[in-house]
């Protein structure tokens, strides 16, 4: 196993294993992702509270969930850089950073214009969208402060502190609508006693979710690649792939 971790931490290694994988996952994301959006907008039935308008849950709600674990894989990272000095693992900080904030970006948007029907306002200081927001701030925070220093290593080790530091948002965004009065609705998935969603409905928003999944894959292999390629220029395996 360890042989394994430290094989994968080599560039060399990690761009083989990346261009074998990245034309399975878009492939495959492609599938899923129009398996769920013809189940989630013409498979599933209307919602007998909200109508046709709850059919952005099925975007809103795995671009909110990538939104927390692409932050969960970046500061991972950042962990696993600080600890063992791998470059990989910045290279994984520093690609996982913009996809995290566009999700998070799409999150907040889909859930305004979901909001805007439903709560009749396109924001409100609620706590779990507050705690969304900050999300989006700490995505933004890390890509500019590794603009803002020169010095590689410096600029790894700082992003990864940042990193870990902004963890703590992420159960606080997970169980806001619990420990707080919020409008925004309280979960209907990942429930002990299960989901309170038709299985018509659910079944595409699960689709959703691992198509988002496989997106976040090969959008962050594909930045991790290229990543590697202009940090290991000069070395000469890079020479030979360019050859």
């Amino acid at each position: 196993m360890w042989t394994w971790f430290h094989k994968l931490g080599s560039p060399r290694y990690f761009y083989a294993i990346a261009s074998t994988l990245i034309p399975w996952l878009g492939w495959t994301c492609l599938s899923l992702m129009l398996a769920g959006l013809y189940g989630g907008l013409v498979v599933a039935p209307p919602d007998y509270q909200q109508g046709e308008s709850y059919r952005i849950i099925f975007v809103h709600v795995p671009s909110a969930w990538m939104s927390l674990f692409v932050y969960v894989v970046m500061a991972v990272c950042g962990a696993v850089g600080l600890v063992w000095r791998m470059k990989l693992a910045d290279v994984m900080v520093s690609s996982c950073a913009p996809i995290g904030a566009a999700f998070t970006f799409l999150a907040l948007v889909t859930g305004s214009i979901w909001g805007k029907p439903m709560w009749g306002t396109w924001w409100v200081w609620d706590a779990r969208l507050t705690s969304e927001l900050i999300l989006l701030f700490l995505y933004l925070g890390i890509m500019a402060l590794r603009a803002a220093i020169d010095d590689p290593r410096t600029a790894a080790r700082a992003c990864a502190i940042l990193a870990l530091v902004g963890i703590i948002n992420i159960p606080i965004i997970h169980y806001s609508v619990e420990w707080w009065n919020t409008l925004h609705q309280p979960a209907t998935v990942s429930k002990l006693d299960g989901p309170s969603m038709h299985t018509s409905m659910l079944i595409p928003l699960l689709l959703m979710a691992v198509a988002f999944k496989l997106y976040f894959a090969l959008a962050v292999m594909m930045r991790a690649r290229a990543e590697v390629l202009h940090r290991e220029r000069r070395s000469g395996w890079v020479r030979d792939v360019l050859a």
